[in-house]
């Protein structure tokens, strides 16, 4: 099989910032860093002072540090026994070709990065390194002070610093604004210096994903002084914690939000007992229980993002989707509360919709940093559906079925619980996501248009005094009036005196695609109803089909059928466009999108695109082509080993220009890369045009 390489300093004034000690971090396992200095440029003389504090971060906070300017030293074994390779303020061409393939191996299996000053100065005809780092170096102007505007105070790198920070250095233009895909920390206002470059919008400290792996720059390093600022020290441990994956942050690209808090409580209205102190830009709950509400605006479809802490046990919640309050508990009971509480039950705990639904515990888990340090929810509503993201991983996915609870206009509050429950909150903000209003549509279950088993039954209690019933193992109700176009959630009222079962949702016939499946439990008496609910893939293109199966006997019968809808969000990147691969090349085709494919593909062959996460994925769609065998083409999420979330088979097109499309509904629900592994005969497989995830 080819493996062919593609070519292609003063003090900081006290008030700026809030320092905090670098002491050993309690939650941090005994690991080892690599700083790796090597030039072949121009050489900074602060590079020692930069090896020494990395050394005194180590000794201070459990991970050990080896130094070399040695590029021989990057071989797999040797990687393999570090979390993070700090380059520091490396310049020029570091790594050969076999060198820089085993460093892209690390970052694709979960290595860290860390990028100081002049690490933005190296390997410019590395592509998967300037996709790394986030943006080249372009010119800088004479050392002199300026003003560093904190973006992010959640991360680990930048929670301690005040808004701003007036500090001197070396200050960077860079070639391109590495916002577009990296989580921006720091930023630098050009009216305080002379020389910027780069305009209103000029990052200089950031962080992002890269496969299975983490980077960090920051433009800050370039005087012997630096190295001895409290600030930048700590600055850089958190760095270096996130690189090696021991501090959760939310790293994503980040663009169009709208800040409705961050120091201004302006729009802000306080409900109820309690209140909150504001200061530093952070609200922080005192007594309770009360809730401060954003009172400016009623919100439909958006993200909501805002980072919190809390020092030990405390509880806390974000309260969604409620009409004007009378009190703290009318928002509560009219909408739903995102869950911030350390240890209670599963439903009520931290990522959990308090009372409906537990977070996934496991990765919630994985996600969350221990108390007093910073976490960040994103909360995603679309229509009646809400994921959150704790510090970019999904941890619960939830779709309301209540009327008098519907998310699908209210307002956004923060509760304040009461005394000893200490919540603090920063850096507020949304972004509204528009489309087409989410919908609702229901039907009686009795009318349906086509069945083979059910019949009608009679109850009292039922909407109409009646339901679909008599339903036995291998049944199934058709209902042609119900559309399973863009459903995302189905909610069926049913009620059990039998032994209960199971509801299959499909699409376009009793055999047609499944969109998701529900449990019925016995309810105890068929006069006896409740709710069942489900998510749905949301790939659905025909009429709504139901099949159902069990026991023996006669297993539940269904009152109402309701399936909601939301907005579909749609994702397609370039088959070209990986950030990772094994085996393929570029291959050129007219009739291609853009002219160019993901070509050459053989058995065994994988490519990764990280500007798609598999979190929320639902179904996938390739554009292929193929004179070859055809084969498989596999999904997988983290790398090409992980975890299998669908497969499509690609079939001979006729010719290498001749495209088809072919998709599959996805399983599972897994944070992580997308992968696309590549299985078949010998020879040239198929060729990938454009890859569509739809969530």
């Amino acid at each position: 099989m080819k493996r062919l390489r593609l070519a292609v300093s003063t003090l900081v004034a006290a008030a700026a910032v809030l320092i905090v000690p670098t002491a050993a971090h309690a939650a941090d396992p005994a690991q080892a860093v690599l700083v790796f200095s090597k030039t072949a440029g121009f050489r900074h003389d602060s590079i020692p002072q930069g090896i020494q504090l990395v050394r005194d971060l180590g000794a201070a906070n459990n991970f050990t540090v080896t130094a070399t300017e040695d590029a021989n030293f990057f071989t797999a074994a040797n990687l393999a026994n570090f979390k993070a390779v700090v380059f520091m303020s490396t310049t020029g061409d570091v790594l050969n070709a076999t060198q820089q393939t085993v460093f892209e191996n690390y970052i694709n299996g979960g290595g860290g990065y860390v990028g100081v000053h002049a690490a933005a100065d190296t390997e410019y005809d590395w592509p998967f390194y300037g996709n790394l780092v986030g943006a080249y170096f372009n010119s800088h102007p004479a050392i002199q002070t300026a003003t560093v505007r904190t973006e992010d105070r959640s991360h680990a790198a930048t929670a301690h610093l005040g808004p701003t920070w007036s500090r001197s250095d070396e200050w960077y233009n860079y070639r391109t604004n590495p916002r577009g895909t990296a989580k921006i920390l720091q930023n630098l206002d050009e009216s305080s210096y002379s020389g910027g470059g780069m305009g209103a919008d000029h990052p200089i400290t950031w962080c992002k994903t890269q496969s299975n792996g983490r980077a960090f720059y920051t433009g800050l390093g370039h005087t012997q002084a630096t190295y001895a600022e409290t600030a930048f020290r700590t600055l850089l441990l958190g760095g270096i914690r996130y690189a090696a994956g021991w501090a959760k942050q939310d790293c994503r690209a980040e663009t169009g939000y709208t800040t409705i808090y961050n120091g201004s409580t302006t729009g802000w209205t306080q409900n109820g007992p309690g209140s909150f102190t504001n200061t530093n830009n952070t609200l922080t709950s005192v007594g309770g229980m009360g809730m401060l509400w954003y009172s400016a605006k009623q919100y439909g479809s958006y993200s909501l993002k805002l980072d919190w802490t809390m020092p030990g046990d405390d509880n806390s919640g974000i309260l969604l989707g409620f009409p004007t309050p009378t009190d703290p508990q009318s928002a509560i009971n009219q909408g739903h509360e995102v869950q911030i509480d350390a240890t209670d039950t599963a439903d009520k705990t931290t990522g959990s919709i308090y009372g409906f639904k537990s977070a996934d515990i496991a990765a919630r888990d994985a996600a969350l940093n221990p108390p007093g340090s910073w976490n960040t929810y994103e909360i995603l509503v679309e229509g009646e559906r809400v994921r959150v993201y704790l510090n970019g991983r999904q941890v619960n996915d939830f779709t309301n079925t209540d009327p008098a609870r519907s998310l699908t206009s209210g307002y956004i509050g923060i509760q304040n619980h009461g005394t000893g429950d200490d919540v603090s909150f920063r850096n507020i903000r949304i972004k509204e996501l528009g489309g087409p209003p989410p919908t609702q549509d229901t039907v009686e279950g009795e009318a349906f248009t086509s069945q083979s088993g059910v019949q009608t039954a009679g109850h009292a209690g039922a909407s109409g005094g009646l339901t679909v019933g008599y339903i036995d193992n291998g049944d199934w109700a058709g209902y042609s009036t119900l559309s399973t176009v863009n459903a995302t959630g189905f909610t069926a009222r049913i009620s059990s005196g039998g032994p209960g079962g199971t509801i299959t949702i499909r699409s376009g016939s009793q055999t047609g695609p499944v969109l998701g499946t529900v449990a019925v439990p016995s309810t105890g008496s068929w006069d006896t109803f409740q709710n069942v609910t489900t998510t749905l893939n949301g790939s659905g293109t025909g009429a709504l089909f139901l099949s159902f199966s069990g026991g023996s006997g006669a297993l539940f019968d269904i009152d109402t059928i309701t399936l909601s809808r939301g907005t579909v969000t749609t994702q397609t990147v370039e088959g070209e466009n990986w950030t990772a691969q094994s085996g393929v090349m570029v291959a050129n085709h007219t009739p291609a999108s853009g002219g160019r494919t993901a070509g050459h593909i053989e058995n065994g062959d994988w490519t990764a695109y990280s500007q798609i996460n598999t979190s929320g994925a639902k179904t996938a769609s390739v554009r292929f082509s193929s004179a070859g065998s055809g084969g498989t083409v596999q999904i997988r999420s983290g790398s090409q080993t992980g975890t299998l979330l669908g497969s499509i088979t690609l079939p001979n097109t006729g010719s290498w220009d001749t495209f088809q499309n072919a998709s599959t509904n996805l399983t599972g629900n897994v944070s992580g890369t997308l992968y696309l592994v590549f299985v078949g005969g010998a020879g040239n497989l198929f060729d990938i045009d454009t890859v569509t995830i739809t969530k």
